[in-house]
């Protein structure tokens, strides 16, 4: 006798989709991930053509757009902490309410500013605005997720794979409506930006809970030396801030390669399509299929994937291909490598409030981020290095892949040491 499949066997038929993940949320988990889709489609729909502003429209120099660019970065990694700390003192929703307006004004400033002083000032308050809001979705996730799963609702993993979707949708989506915009003025895509933003500062002021910092009546260096005297914490951030090298050679050796094989770089934006497209489909699959592994096993996995994507290239690139044959390569790469970041970041994400014993999640994530962020700068540099220094054919071409490769692999054999120490979930 046949059995209809009723909405529970669908369900888990289905389970690793998105819309099932986000209806299955509570709303305010809801609210946050979609936050942070919000967030990247502003965000993406101004920063990626800020630069061609700055030389084209404005007619500064290429050292003075990279000191702007750099500012930019400093003042939003670097600051991270300084975020995360300020939402566990003020709780979540002031935070959040804080850096939407400041990006608000970062934008219009943007749209209006024709010197470099002015420039400077809008670019550092886009980029501070992130380090404020960024780590307080990011803690305000950790705990709604962790009250959700002890209710019997998805995994505090699970609401992170879906949270890596929705920063893939944003950061897909932003430049597209961007350089439909810019089709008028960059001016109006910053306007446009800013109006987003109003948007989900009046979504969060009607609907994000308000509660008291857990830690408002702490002194700013009683929570920075309880996240720094973490030896495993700081130990862990500091293997998972390879993962962020590893990703940020999608806008440095990727662009060369694409260049090698195909004369230009006009076919980039396609790689960033697949990768995006690629996380959106299948970033639930991949978290459910390893979500009942330890993340002992799962992390070194992850990073070895990532390493491996690396080692594809390197071992293409002397062979010179060109045309569609010579960029086959670099889409395994890309593959490849969103693949390991898919296995490993829910997973370490939801290791951070475990590591911090569920306390001063702000902070912790900060701090993560900041570091992370110190990791990409030393790592772009040394790869830079090595590409500047080796011949561009030949065997030596492949030794900066090779060296980015490194650095996964080296996170790779001591994340599991590390991991020995991590409580267990209860």
């Amino acid at each position: 006798m046949c059995v209809a499949a009723g909405p529970d066997t669908r369900a888990r038929k289905w389970g690793w989709s998105f819309i099932v993940e986000m209806r299955r949320a509570s709303p305010a988990i809801r609210l946050l991930v979609l936050t942070q889709l919000t967030f990247n489609v502003g965000f993406f729909m101004v920063l990626p053509y800020l630069s061609v502003h700055l030389t084209g429209d404005l007619g500064l120099g290429a050292a003075v757009v990279g000191v702007v660019l750099g500012v930019r970065t400093f003042s939003q990694q670097g600051l991270f902490f300084v975020g995360g700390t300020l939402s566990d003192r003020w709780g979540v929703k002031p935070v959040v309410l804080v850096g939407c307006v400041v990006r608000v004004a970062g934008f219009l400033g943007l749209s209006v500013s024709d010197s470099l002083a002015g420039v400077l000032a809008s670019t550092v308050a886009v980029g501070f605005a992130a380090a404020l809001f960024s780590p307080a979705v990011e803690s305000a996730i950790a705990t709604e997720a962790g009250k959700s799963e002890r209710d019997g609702g998805p995994s505090r993993v699970q609401t992170f794979a879906l949270l890596s979707v929705c920063n893939q949708i944003g950061s897909f989506t932003g430049p597209l409506v961007g350089s439909l915009l810019l089709l008028v003025d960059f001016r109006l895509a910053c306007v446009v930006a800013a109006l987003i933003f109003v948007g989900v500062l009046v979504a969060h002021l009607k609907w994000l809970p308000r509660g008291p910092g857990e830690h408002r009546g702490d002194s700013w260096l009683a929570g920075w030396n309880e996240v720094v005297h973490n030896k495993v914490f700081v130990l862990f951030a500091l293997a998972m801030s390879t993962q962020l090298i590893a990703y940020n050679q999608l806008y440095l050796l990727l662009p060369l390669e694409v260049e090698r094989a195909w004369g230009s770089q006009s076919v980039l934006g396609w790689f960033f399509a697949l990768s995006a497209m690629f996380v959106v489909s299948s970033q639930m699959f991949v978290t459910r299929t390893v979500g009942r592994r330890s993340p002992r096993v799962v992390l070194p996995i992850g990073f070895m994937m990532m390493a491996l994507s690396f080692v594809v290239v390197a071992l293409a690139t002397p062979l010179q291909l060109d045309g569609l044959v010579g960029l086959l390569p670099a889409a395994v790469f890309v593959l490849v490598l969103a693949l390991g970041q898919m296995v490993t970041l829910p997973q370490a994400r939801d290791l951070v409030p475990r590591l911090a014993s569920e306390r001063r999640l702000g902070s912790y994530y900060g701090f993560m981020a900041s570091l992370g962020g110190i990791g990409v700068l030393v790592g772009s540099v040394v790869v830079g290095a090595v590409v500047d220094a080796v011949p561009a054919t030949g065997w030596a071409s492949g030794s900066p892949w090779l060296v980015a490769a490194a650095f996964p692999v080296v996170s790779a054999l001591g994340m599991r040491a590390i991991l020995k120490r991590v409580p267990a979930p209860e």
